[in-house]
Formats: C-alpha cells, sequence, structure tokens
C-alpha cells in the first residue's frame, strides 16, 4: 500500500472516531439533562418528613379552630333550645328567645338616655356601679398590698393577722352591708365598704404567699449589696412577687363584681343590679334576661384585661 492510501485510511479512521466521541458527548449531555430535570426518588427520610408534618400541622389547626368554634355553638343551640322549651311547656310567661333579643336590641339602642333621676339607661346603670367596683378596689389595693407584703416579710405580722384574716374571709360580703349601712348611713359609702371587704383577703393573702415564695438567693443577695428595707421592696421583693400581686387582684375584682350587682339589688338607688331588681318589679323579665347577659359580658372584659395585664408583669412569661 502506498503512502496515499495509508493516509486516507487513518483519515477516514480519525473521523469515525470523532463521531463517536462526538455521539457519547451528546449522550452524556441528555443524560445530565435528564437527571437535572427528574426528581430524584432517592430523598432522605428526613426530607420527605417534612412536607408530612406540615401537612399534619395545618390540619390539627384546621381542627383546633373548628373545635373552638363549633362547640360553643353547640353549647349555645343546647341552652336555646332548652330555653324555647321552657317558654312552650314549662312557662309560658317565660320570654321566648326571639323575644328577648327583640328586647335587647331596643334596651342597647339607647343606653345612655336620662328621663330624670330615676329612669337612666343601662349604660348609666353600669357606670355607677363600675364606679363602686373601682372606689372599694382600689381602696383594697392600698391596704391589702402593703399588709400583705409585712405578712410575707416579718414572721411576727404573719403571726398577728393571720388569725383574723381565718375568721373574717369566709364571711360573705353582704353580711357586711348592715354594718356599712349603719356606719355610713349612705347607699354609695356602704357598696363601696362591701367591695372593699370583698376585695382585701385575696390581695393580701397572694401578696403574703408570693413575698414568702421568693428565692432565698435574691435575700442573699440583697444582704450583700445592703440594701435597705424599702430599697429591697422596691427592687427585689415586688419584681418577684409582682405575679402574685395581680393574681388576687384579678381574683378580687371577679368576686367585687358579683358582689356588687347583689348590694345594689339590696340597697337600691343606682346602679345595674338596681335596675335588673327594679325591672323585677315592674315583671320585665325579658330586662332581666339582658342584664344578666349585660353583667356577664362586662365581667368577661374586666377579667381579660386583668389577664393581659397578668401575662405583661410576669416576668416567668417573657
Amino acid at each position: 500500500m502506498n503512502a496515499q492510501a495509508i493516509a486516507l485510511t487513518a483519515f477516514q479512521g480519525g473521523e469515525a472516531d470523532t463521531g463517536t466521541t462526538k455521539v457519547k458527548t451528546m449522550n452524556t449531555s441528555e443524560t445530565k439533562a435528564q437527571t437535572a430535570t427528574t426528581p430524584s426518588t432517592t430523598a432522605s427520610p428526613k426530607a420527605r418528613a417534612v412536607p408530612l408534618l406540615q401537612d399534619r400541622a395545618r390540619r390539627e389547626k384546621t381542627a383546633l379552630i373548628l373545635k373552638t368554634l363549633l362547640l360553643p355553638l353547640l353549647t349555645f343551640s343546647v341552652i336555646i333550645a332548652a330555653w324555647s322549651y321552657i317558654h312552650i311547656h314549662v312557662a309560658p310567661e317565660f320570654p321566648a328567645p326571639s323575644e328577648t333579643w327583640k328586647h335587647a336590641k331596643i334596651v342597647l339602642a339607647d343606653p345612655f338616655y336620662e328621663n330624670g333621676p330615676n329612669d337612666l339607661g343601662i349604660g348609666w346603670q353600669l357606670l355607677n356601679s363600675l364606679a363602686r367596683v373601682g372606689a372599694g378596689f382600689g381602696l383594697a389595693a392600698l391596704v391589702g398590698i402593703p399588709l400583705g407584703f409585712m405578712m410575707g416579710m416579718s414572721d411576727n405580722m404573719q403571726r398577728a393577722f393571720a388569725p383574723l384574716i381565718q375568721i373574717l374571709k369566709p364571711v360573705s360580703p353582704l353580711a357586711w352591708l348592715p354594718i356599712g349601712l349603719l356606719l355610713f348611713k349612705a347607699v354609695d359609702p356602704s357598696a363601696i365598704f362591701v367591695i372593699f371587704i370583698t376585695c382585701i383577703w385575696p390581695m393580701i393573702i397572694n401578696t403574703a404567699t408570693g413575698v414568702k415564695a421568693i428565692p432565698r438567693d435574691y435575700m442573699n443577695v440583697a444582704a450583700v449589696l445592703k440594701l435597705g428595707r424599702l430599697e429591697l421592696v422596691r427592687r427585689v421583693l415586688f419584681p418577684a412577687a409582682l405575679p402574685y400581686v395581680v393574681t388576687g387582684m384579678r381574683l378580687s375584682l371577679g368576686i367585687a363584681w358579683m358582689v356588687i350587682v347583689a348590694a345594689e339589688m339590696l340597697t337600691g338607688g343606682v346602679g345595674i343590679g338596681f335596675w335588673l331588681w327594679d325591672e323585677w318589679n315592674n315583671l320585665n323579665v325579658s330586662s332581666i334576661i339582658v342584664a344578666i347577659g349585660v353583667i356577664g359580658g362586662v365581667g368577661i372584659v374586666l377579667d381579660l384585661m386583668m389577664g393581659y395585664m397578668q401575662n405583661r408583669l410576669d416576668y416567668s412569661k417573657r
């Protein structure tokens, strides 16, 4: 074979090799592209578990929302059904739910009307009751919280006041109403006095308990820093015992709101309790049911306010 034939054969072999290499390169590129666009079927168990946990969390959250909405609706539906049954089969003079709802819209449409001193809207009645509760509650805080701190800090103060508190605490608040009328000879001071007696015991007891529950290390640090008694109260005792103090105030306010209604029913004058009793004397049962609903709603608002304050001031929840 001459040199020209050998060169031609080598050239054709090189082209064949180059074509094979190009085909292999194209196949490799296509494989990589398919691998990039095809989702991996060999993902780790942890990666597969994340979507499942997220889906489970969503389902649990949805179920919780449905329970929160549907269960109270179910409860109220049962109450309204029983109410309707009582109206139809037991006491026809008892107003039906629809009748009470219509009357509630009339009463609440103008809660601050004034037709003389003996005919005020339900809004004015509520404000008068809240003012009495606020005055008695504030006086109880001014007396009960400092006394609770003294009892928590001093064993002698604890021994001196604990028996008196244990005797007076179980007494019904309304038992103090005749004493208040005898001492003050007026409705407003007597009602405030009853609220004061009602509120003071939970404040004293919870404050003293909070002071006694303060860790001993806090007191040791205060002793090392040589803090005076006022500085000790301001910097150590009061911040540490504050959750207990607010808890006592929350309990006191809830009890006071219950007591003021009963006290006003007995004393008369102006207030939501008096308004409720006056409507009973007029045989207006729909107004009584409306008053009960309003009293419950205001009580919920007061408790939510104190609960918010408690959460804000409780350092353990921050």
